[in-house]
């Protein structure tokens, strides 16, 4: 195992220095698995967590099936979480490919950028497997930590998150104009990595 150090690129945003850590597997080709989240503002990347196997690898494999590809984000909340990957309705949940058992990790906080897993209201607190939220709230959403499983992190793409999060919107909280999602997978070298604010250390 190795351990990954990240010098998150919002700390200068939020006027305190953060510092991450975690035990990381390689992915495909030696390399590291990270998410990508392109939309018409730009490009974001996510750091899949270790700690939640079952979240990291679900996303994978919808990312690399192109599960989301005809979907957006359909809900956008100024300062709280943009959200997408299934209808936000009990019908777009009660279509999603697969219900995760929670993952909740005490060092996984609902920080600004912070992935998670969105869910019903059902008691076991099981998430859907398609929908996820991006924290924006800068100053973290404390009160959603151990009821709902975050299992990433974005490393790139702050000010995209900034501008879909700004987007207007209608009286559901839906962007006036569709925000289309393109997810895929990339496997980044620890080089690669390092330009990103990452630092792993063998």
């Amino acid at each position: 195992m190795k351990t990954l150090y990240i010098a998150m690129s919002f700390c200068l945003t939020l006027g305190t220095g953060i510092l991450l850590s975690g035990t990381l597997t390689k992915g495909q080709d030696e390399n590291y698995p990270i998410g990508q989240i392109l939309t018409e503002k730009g490009e974001m990347l996510i750091w899949l967590h270790d700690e939640t196997p079952n979240h990291k690898d679900h996303f994978i494999k919808l990312a690399q099936e192109n599960y989301w590809d005809s979907l957006s984000f359909n809900r956008v909340i100024k300062d709280f979480v943009v959200q997408g990957g299934c209808p936000d309705t009990p019908e777009g949940f009660s279509d999603s490919p697969y219900l995760i058992e929670p993952e909740f990790n005490d060092n996984l906080k609902h920080i600004y950028g912070a992935v998670g897993a969105g869910r019903d209201d059902n008691p076991d607190k099981l998430s859907a497997g398609c929908q996820f939220y991006i924290v924006h709230d800068k100053e973290g959403i404390p009160r959603l930590d151990g009821n709902y499983t975050i299992f990433g992190q974005v490393i790139k793409g702050l000010d995209v998150l900034e501008a879909v999060a700004t987007v207007p919107t209608d009286s559901l909280d839906a962007p006036e104009n569709i925000i289309t999602l393109d997810v895929n997978m990339l496997y980044l070298t620890k080089e690669q990595l390092a330009k990103l604010g990452y630092q792993v250390d063998q």
